[in-house]
């Protein structure tokens, strides 16, 4: 790789970071071609996307990046993917479903929304993370809940109500 692509791939990558607050690094390393393929495939089915990236170009795209992602460099070691997906709990899930049948991949760190998650140890944590999708479900159900009551009390009230009026209506005559 000759420095103009080094140079091209850094652009890449900076623009990948700006484009998308939720990103997980993640080491694959050791899968075999079949193991491999079916993690790309699972990826592929949850709308995260998975590139291999050269550390040393990572660690340039982070410094030039506007956010202070310092605290990153040290998991640059070794092998590295980069995941992301709009939702923020995406490829933790993509990650921890595949690992019920495999070791890897392991969870080398994870910037969502501002935040750092640095260890493996955090997966659990971050898949249980709720999408902003996820959320606004939760909100609207909550909201609707009370409508429905009150429309429910309504109709089966109001058929109680006309009954007690019309009952009350021929006492009175």
């Amino acid at each position: 790789m000759n420095k103009l692509e080094k140079n091209q791939m850094i652009e890449v990558l900076d623009g990948m970071l700006n484009e998308n607050n939720n990103f997980y690094l993640a080491d694959i390393s050791g899968l075999t071609a079949e193991e491999n393929s079916a993690l790309r495939r699972l990826c592929f089915k949850r709308n995260v996307s998975l590139q291999v990236v050269k550390n040393t170009l990572l660690k340039k795209a982070l410094e030039k990046n506007e956010a202070d992602f310092s605290e990153l460099y040290d998991v640059l070691v070794g092998n590295t993917s980069i995941m992301q997906a709009e939702a923020g709990n995406g490829p933790a899930k993509v990650i921890k479903e595949f690992r019920k049948k495999n070791a890897k991949p392991i969870l080398k760190a994870a910037h969502i929304e501002e935040s750092l998650y640095i260890g493996d140890e955090n997966l659990s944590a971050l898949a249980d993370l709720k999408s902003k999708d996820e959320l606004i479900g939760d909100i609207i159900t909550l909201l609707q809940s009370p409508a429905k009551n009150v429309i429910s009390a309504l109709q089966s009230g109001g058929n109680k109500l006309s009954g007690i009026v019309k009952a009350l209506e021929e006492k009175a005559l």
